[in-house]
């Protein structure tokens, strides 16, 4: 497990999923329902679509647009707190979402030389 310090220096980058804003800039993105063929096709059989929507709020989504694989972990947190002032634990929050994130497999994080080989 990173330190917070190490942590900072990660430079996180959304894997190749499709998304989009909407009107209100919130951040929706597609993720596929399953990774099989067999998935895929028991979707097309029953008339289902083989995606759904994860939507995020407004801090997911100033956090995955700058997931660009050019910023650091520390650079967003700057980014957040420029934007929640007056909230606490912005830090601790923006490093349990991008634990998820990696989790979900919606981003990879990167050591900060942005080697090729995530952690």
């Amino acid at each position: 497990m990173p330190t917070a310090d190490e942590f900072l220096r990660f430079v996180p980058r959304r894997e190749n999923f499709e998304w989009y804003t909407n009107d209100d800039d919130l951040v929706r993105i597609k993720v596929p329902k399953f990774q099989s063929n067999f998935g895929k096709s028991f979707c097309k059989i029953v008339r289902k679509d083989k995606t759904f929507r994860a939507n995020l709020d407004k801090t997911g989504s100033i956090v995955w647009k700058n997931c660009d694989g050019k910023n650091t972990v520390k650079d967003i947190l700057e980014i957040l707190k420029k934007e929640f002032s007056k909230e606490e634990n912005v830090d601790q929050r923006l490093f349990l979402f991008l634990q998820q994130m990696q989790g979900l497999h919606y981003i990879q994080l990167y050591k900060e030389s942005k080697d090729t080989n995530a952690i």
